[in-house]
Protein backbone atom coordinates (compact mmCIF):
# COMPACT_ATOMS: atom_id res chain seq x y z
CA UNK A 1 0.00 0.00 0.00
CA UNK A 2 1.20 3.31 0.10
CA UNK A 3 4.14 4.21 1.86
CA UNK A 4 4.49 3.07 5.24
CA UNK A 5 2.45 5.55 6.74
CA UNK A 6 -0.51 3.40 6.44
CA UNK A 7 0.25 2.76 10.28
CA UNK A 8 0.60 3.15 8.48
CA UNK A 9 0.10 1.20 5.65
CA UNK A 10 -0.45 0.74 3.22
CA UNK A 11 1.84 -1.23 2.33
CA UNK A 12 3.96 -0.23 2.19
CA UNK A 13 1.60 1.44 3.38
CA UNK A 14 -1.57 1.07 5.19
CA UNK A 15 0.04 0.04 8.25
CA UNK A 16 0.06 1.13 11.91
CA UNK A 17 2.79 2.89 12.09
CA UNK A 18 1.15 4.59 9.59
CA UNK A 19 0.17 6.94 6.78
CA UNK A 20 1.46 10.17 8.13
CA UNK A 21 -1.64 11.85 6.94
CA UNK A 22 -3.13 14.75 8.77
CA UNK A 23 -6.41 14.58 10.70
CA UNK A 24 -9.66 15.15 8.82
CA UNK A 25 -10.09 18.48 9.18
CA UNK A 26 -14.11 19.80 8.37
CA UNK A 27 -14.29 21.71 5.33
CA UNK A 28 -13.82 25.30 5.65
CA UNK A 29 -15.10 28.90 3.83
CA UNK A 30 -13.06 31.79 3.50
CA UNK A 31 -13.15 32.81 6.91
CA UNK A 32 -12.13 29.75 8.12
CA UNK A 33 -15.71 28.38 9.44
CA UNK A 34 -16.86 24.58 8.66
CA UNK A 35 -18.99 24.00 6.72
CA UNK A 36 -21.58 20.86 5.51
CA UNK A 37 -20.24 19.05 2.39
CA UNK A 38 -22.67 17.05 0.18
CA UNK A 39 -21.52 13.55 -0.94
CA UNK A 40 -20.87 13.17 -4.60
CA UNK A 41 -23.33 10.10 -5.04
CA UNK A 42 -26.12 11.88 -3.60
CA UNK A 43 -26.18 9.59 -0.35
CA UNK A 44 -26.34 12.59 1.73
CA UNK A 45 -24.57 14.62 3.38
CA UNK A 46 -21.73 15.12 6.24
CA UNK A 47 -21.74 17.14 9.33
CA UNK A 48 -19.24 19.04 10.12
CA UNK A 49 -16.35 16.76 11.54
CA UNK A 50 -15.56 17.35 15.27
CA UNK A 51 -12.25 18.29 16.91
CA UNK A 52 -9.20 15.25 17.17
CA UNK A 53 -9.29 14.10 21.08
CA UNK A 54 -7.25 16.19 23.41
CA UNK A 55 -6.44 12.56 25.30
CA UNK A 56 -5.45 8.97 23.89
CA UNK A 57 -5.93 5.95 25.41
CA UNK A 58 -3.31 3.63 25.70
CA UNK A 59 -3.78 -0.04 27.15
CA UNK A 60 -1.47 -2.72 28.90
CA UNK A 61 -2.09 -5.81 26.68
CA UNK A 62 -4.33 -6.85 23.70
CA UNK A 63 -7.50 -8.95 24.94
CA UNK A 64 -7.88 -12.97 25.05
CA UNK A 65 -8.97 -13.89 21.34
CA UNK A 66 -10.87 -16.60 23.23
CA UNK A 67 -13.36 -13.53 24.79
CA UNK A 68 -14.95 -13.82 20.72
CA UNK A 69 -14.55 -17.32 19.47
CA UNK A 70 -17.71 -19.01 19.14
CA UNK A 71 -19.67 -15.69 18.48
CA UNK A 72 -21.22 -14.03 15.71
CA UNK A 73 -19.68 -10.37 15.97
CA UNK A 74 -21.14 -6.75 14.18
CA UNK A 75 -20.45 -3.22 14.46
CA UNK A 76 -21.96 -0.05 13.51
CA UNK A 77 -19.47 2.73 12.90
CA UNK A 78 -21.35 6.03 13.01
CA UNK A 79 -19.67 9.04 11.03
CA UNK A 80 -20.19 12.90 10.46
CA UNK A 81 -21.43 11.17 6.92
CA UNK A 82 -23.59 8.31 8.16
CA UNK A 83 -23.30 4.48 9.38
CA UNK A 84 -21.04 2.20 8.14
CA UNK A 85 -22.29 -1.51 9.20
CA UNK A 86 -20.19 -4.48 9.63
CA UNK A 87 -19.62 -8.30 10.23
CA UNK A 88 -16.84 -9.41 11.49
CA UNK A 89 -14.92 -12.59 11.54
CA UNK A 90 -14.37 -13.72 14.78
CA UNK A 91 -13.46 -17.26 13.92
CA UNK A 92 -11.02 -15.98 11.36
CA UNK A 93 -9.86 -13.75 12.66
CA UNK A 94 -10.33 -13.80 16.42
CA UNK A 95 -7.56 -11.51 18.05
CA UNK A 96 -8.47 -8.78 15.81
CA UNK A 97 -12.21 -8.55 16.71
CA UNK A 98 -11.56 -9.02 20.44
CA UNK A 99 -9.09 -5.81 19.83
CA UNK A 100 -11.63 -4.47 17.40
CA UNK A 101 -14.88 -4.78 20.50
CA UNK A 102 -12.18 -3.74 22.88
CA UNK A 103 -11.55 -0.48 21.40
CA UNK A 104 -14.67 0.19 20.26
CA UNK A 105 -16.12 -0.33 24.36
CA UNK A 106 -13.45 2.24 25.55
CA UNK A 107 -14.21 4.55 23.02
CA UNK A 108 -11.13 4.77 21.65
CA UNK A 109 -12.13 5.97 17.96
CA UNK A 110 -14.61 8.47 19.60
CA UNK A 111 -14.29 11.92 17.70
CA UNK A 112 -11.12 10.27 16.09
CA UNK A 113 -10.36 10.90 11.53
CA UNK A 114 -10.54 8.83 8.72
CA UNK A 115 -7.09 10.57 7.79
CA UNK A 116 -5.92 8.70 5.10
CA UNK A 117 -7.65 8.01 1.25
CA UNK A 118 -5.35 6.64 -1.14
CA UNK A 119 -7.35 6.83 -5.37
CA UNK A 120 -4.75 5.27 -7.48
CA UNK A 121 -3.42 1.61 -7.48
CA UNK A 122 -4.95 1.40 -4.29
CA UNK A 123 -8.35 2.09 -2.66
CA UNK A 124 -8.55 2.24 0.38
CA UNK A 125 -10.02 5.17 2.90
CA UNK A 126 -7.60 4.65 6.63
CA UNK A 127 -9.10 5.47 10.20
CA UNK A 128 -8.36 4.20 13.33
CA UNK A 129 -5.83 6.82 14.63
CA UNK A 130 -6.96 9.17 17.30
CA UNK A 131 -4.35 11.58 16.91
CA UNK A 132 -5.04 11.79 13.32
CA UNK A 133 -1.72 11.47 12.56
CA UNK A 134 -1.01 7.97 11.20
CA UNK A 135 1.23 7.18 13.69
CA UNK A 136 -0.93 6.20 16.59
CA UNK A 137 -1.39 3.28 18.37
CA UNK A 138 -3.53 1.87 21.44
CA UNK A 139 -0.60 0.66 23.31
CA UNK A 140 -0.26 -2.49 22.51
CA UNK A 141 0.64 -4.54 18.77
CA UNK A 142 0.13 -8.63 17.46
CA UNK A 143 0.04 -10.65 14.41
CA UNK A 144 -1.27 -10.66 11.48
CA UNK A 145 -4.28 -13.36 10.68
CA UNK A 146 -6.28 -14.41 7.57
CA UNK A 147 -4.51 -12.52 5.02
CA UNK A 148 -5.32 -13.44 1.33
CA UNK A 149 -2.40 -15.57 0.16
CA UNK A 150 -3.06 -14.38 -3.46
CA UNK A 151 -2.94 -10.17 -1.83
CA UNK A 152 -6.47 -9.26 -2.87
CA UNK A 153 -8.73 -7.50 -1.15
CA UNK A 154 -12.38 -6.96 -2.87
CA UNK A 155 -14.62 -4.04 -2.22
CA UNK A 156 -15.88 -3.74 1.35
CA UNK A 157 -13.07 -5.80 2.91
CA UNK A 158 -12.45 -4.45 6.41
CA UNK A 159 -8.18 -5.25 7.38
CA UNK A 160 -5.79 -3.99 9.65
CA UNK A 161 -3.10 -1.57 8.77
CA UNK A 162 0.26 -2.03 10.30
CA UNK A 163 4.15 -1.06 9.70
CA UNK A 164 6.53 -3.47 8.21
CA UNK A 165 6.34 -5.50 11.51
CA UNK A 166 3.75 -8.04 11.27
CA UNK A 167 3.22 -7.73 15.15
CA UNK A 168 2.20 -4.34 14.74
CA UNK A 169 -1.21 -4.72 14.34
CA UNK A 170 -3.24 -2.47 16.92
CA UNK A 171 -5.96 0.62 15.96
CA UNK A 172 -5.29 1.57 12.91
CA UNK A 173 -7.55 -0.24 9.90
CA UNK A 174 -9.06 0.39 6.53
CA UNK A 175 -11.76 0.01 4.23
CA UNK A 176 -11.21 -1.11 0.68
CA UNK A 177 -13.70 0.46 -1.78
CA UNK A 178 -12.42 -1.02 -5.01
CA UNK A 179 -10.58 -3.99 -6.16
CA UNK A 180 -7.20 -3.50 -4.04
CA UNK A 181 -3.69 -5.55 -4.41
CA UNK A 182 -1.41 -5.52 -1.53
CA UNK A 183 1.97 -6.93 -1.95
CA UNK A 184 1.79 -10.20 0.33
CA UNK A 185 5.61 -9.90 1.49
CA UNK A 186 5.79 -10.00 5.13
CA UNK A 187 2.66 -11.45 5.63
CA UNK A 188 0.37 -9.18 3.65
CA UNK A 189 -2.72 -7.50 6.01
CA UNK A 190 -5.74 -9.39 8.40
CA UNK A 191 -8.99 -8.96 6.81
CA UNK A 192 -10.89 -9.41 9.75
CA UNK A 193 -14.72 -8.03 8.78
CA UNK A 194 -17.21 -7.11 5.49
CA UNK A 195 -19.07 -3.92 5.02
CA UNK A 196 -22.36 -4.59 4.78
CA UNK A 197 -23.98 -1.23 4.75
CA UNK A 198 -22.75 2.24 4.31
CA UNK A 199 -19.82 1.40 1.32
CA UNK A 200 -21.65 4.23 -0.87
CA UNK A 201 -20.86 6.29 1.73
CA UNK A 202 -17.05 5.49 1.73
CA UNK A 203 -17.10 5.56 -2.17
CA UNK A 204 -18.41 9.11 -2.16
CA UNK A 205 -15.78 10.42 -0.22
CA UNK A 206 -13.34 8.68 -2.33
CA UNK A 207 -15.05 10.75 -5.32
CA UNK A 208 -14.82 14.01 -3.87
CA UNK A 209 -10.49 13.20 -4.07
CA UNK A 210 -7.28 13.99 -1.98
CA UNK A 211 -6.93 16.82 -0.51
CA UNK A 212 -4.29 19.77 -1.71
CA UNK A 213 -1.48 19.45 -0.41
CA UNK A 214 -1.55 16.19 0.36
CA UNK A 215 2.03 13.93 -0.24
CA UNK A 216 0.67 12.77 -2.87
CA UNK A 217 -2.48 13.96 -5.13
CA UNK A 218 -3.77 10.71 -4.89
CA UNK A 219 -2.60 9.96 -1.27
CA UNK A 220 -3.45 11.95 1.66
CA UNK A 221 -6.39 13.41 3.41
CA UNK A 222 -10.02 13.54 2.07
CA UNK A 223 -11.36 16.36 0.16
CA UNK A 224 -14.50 15.15 2.13
CA UNK A 225 -13.64 15.13 5.77
CA UNK A 226 -15.07 12.15 7.70
CA UNK A 227 -14.87 11.44 11.49
CA UNK A 228 -15.82 8.60 13.50
CA UNK A 229 -18.16 9.55 16.37
CA UNK A 230 -18.92 6.40 17.87
CA UNK A 231 -18.39 2.37 17.25
CA UNK A 232 -21.11 0.44 18.89
CA UNK A 233 -20.40 -3.63 18.45
CA UNK A 234 -22.90 -6.29 19.02
CA UNK A 235 -21.78 -9.92 20.23
CA UNK A 236 -24.00 -12.99 19.59
CA UNK A 237 -23.20 -16.35 20.71
CA UNK A 238 -23.47 -18.53 17.37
Amino acid sequence: MPSPRLRTLVVVGLAAGAVGLSGCGGGADASGSATTASLATGSGSCSPAPALPTDVQTFDAAPDPASVRGTTVTATITTNCGDITLDLYADRAPQTVASFEQLAQAGYWDDSSCFRLTTAGIFVLQCGDPTGTGSGSPGYGFGIENAPADGRYPPGTLAMARTQDPNSNGGQFFIVYDDTSLPTQGGGYSIFGKVTEGLDLVKAVAQQGVAPGSQSPQDGSPVQPISILKVVVTEQKA
